[in-house]
């Protein structure tokens, strides 16, 4: 199992390329599974979720080849010859379950193990089934299995969801591309993967409106053709490598970064302290002078703060001038880092949904274990600025969501190396 050894060093400065987005290529490629004709995505990123996304639509009979090093991913679902996807495979990963609405559209019948994934909270499919289930499946649940047909095929609906579920808003939105009639999803999630889910479904042939409102409208056509679609920019990876230079001082440049995929995230950096500027190539990050100032995060819906930015800001916190309130909407059991930090001098009080952190003048470095993908990133970015060394182990959540962070960070001046134990 690999560790990540970490060494504070001072500021970073040069440039850091941002990935495409690993959840909205996670959600792109089940829409393989929704024609006969191949679907080529471009920009992908190169991470173990994606290896696992591309092993269970091969288990269900779909060609999946990785090209020019991953960053382009082929796929061909001409010959599906197997409507089961297994336990095996869907418990590694929450994404997976976004196999059954594409199956139950094009195939009529699917049967999906219950998901798996990170241990930050419950994240349970009834809305997945709920939505479904009014296009007109039939779903039962046997085994830890669901088991899903429509007999009479999908019809369009109307589905008001009771939160903006941003994985039920994407099967439902692939299911009802080809359901006969109109389809609304209201109090949709409005995500830019939910954006860039619709955009790639239209190069298909697909009719959706509303997509980015709470509001999304599909009239169902009769099939869909194969495309070539890029994928989005990673927001996330991008708001994470923003930080680096927030934590340690410096100046660096996010290749590809786009200001409106991050814009309240960035107003919490400018209440901060840290200088952002649009560039030609994307995104300038700074900390010119001293500590930064304590900020209070609540994490919402896009566009509200990100969830999954929500564990590396807090690390930032750590080290802040004054006390910041962190309170986590999304999910719950995600402040799991907090324990780890506070091994490192992070002074932090957790009370059920909220997180109060006073800051310290510095972190110290510290044998560390991460406990999920973004709590381990979080982890390399308070090492990065603590003092003396910082181990974190159990680092195989980092690969599901970063890619080649060694080499990223690296690359602008970071000492950071990955050992095998």
């Amino acid at each position: 199992m690999d560790s990540i050894i970490v060494r504070g060093n001072g500021p970073l400065n040069g440039q850091i390329p941002i990935a495409g987005a690993k959840n909205a290529c996670l959600t792109l490629m089940p829409a393989t599974l929704l024609s006969e004709e191949p679907l080529t995505l471009t920009n992908a990123p190169r991470l173990s979720d994606i290896k696992t996304m591309s092993q269970l639509l091969g288990s269900l009979g779909a060609e999946v080849t990785s090209l020019q090093d991953g960053k382009v991913l082929a796929m061909s679902s001409h010959d599906i010859n197997n409507h089961v996807a297994d336990y095996d495979i869907v418990r590694k990963m929450r994404a997976s379950n976004l196999v059954l609405g594409p199956m139950l559209a094009r195939l009529g019948h699917a049967v999906v193990s219950l998901p798996g994934g990170c241990a930050i909270g419950a994240r349970p499919m009834d809305l997945h089934i709920f939505g479904l289930e009014k296009l007109g499946a039939e779903i039962e649940l046997k085994d830890g299995y669901l088991h899903a047909s429509a007999p009479k095929g999908l019809k369009g609906a109307v589905i008001e969801l009771s939160f903006a579920s941003v994985g039920a808003t994407e099967n439902i939105l692939m299911a009802a591309t080809l359901a006969k009639g109109t389809t609304v999803i209201k109090n949709a999630a409005r995500e830019p993967e939910i954006v860039d889910l619709a955009t790639c479904l239209r190069a298909m042939g697909a009719q959706i409106d509303g997509d980015g409102t709470s509001e999304i409208t599909v009239q169902g056509v009769d099939r869909l053709h194969g495309a070539t679609h890029p994928v989005v920019t990673d927001r996330i990876e991008l708001g994470t490598f923003m930080l680096a230079p927030a934590f340690c001082g410096g100046e660096v440049e996010l290749l590809g970064g786009r200001l409106d995929l991050v814009e309240s995230f960035v107003a919490k950096l400018h209440e901060a302290g840290i200088d952002v500027e649009e560039t030609e190539k994307g995104l300038k990050v700074a900390r010119k002078n001293g500590r930064v100032k304590a900020v209070d995060v609540t994490t919402e819906p896009f566009p509200g703060f990100p969830t999954d930015l929500q564990a590396q800001f807090m690390a930032m916190m750590c080290t802040a001038e004054g006390t910041s309130v962190l309170e986590e909407k999304i999910f719950e059991n995600r402040f799991m880092h907090a324990p780890e930090l506070i091994r490192m001098g992070a002074n932090i009080e957790v009370h059920g949904g909220t997180a109060t952190v006073h800051g310290v003048e510095r972190l110290k470095g510290a044998p560390v274990m991460a406990t999920d993908l973004r709590a381990s990133v979080s982890l390399i970015l308070a090492g990065l600025a603590a003092e003396g060394e910082t181990v974190v182990s159990r680092v195989y959540h980092l690969d599901r969501g970063y890619e080649r962070v060694e080499e990223k960070l690296g690359n602008v001046g970071a000492h950071i190396e990955r050992v095998s134990e």
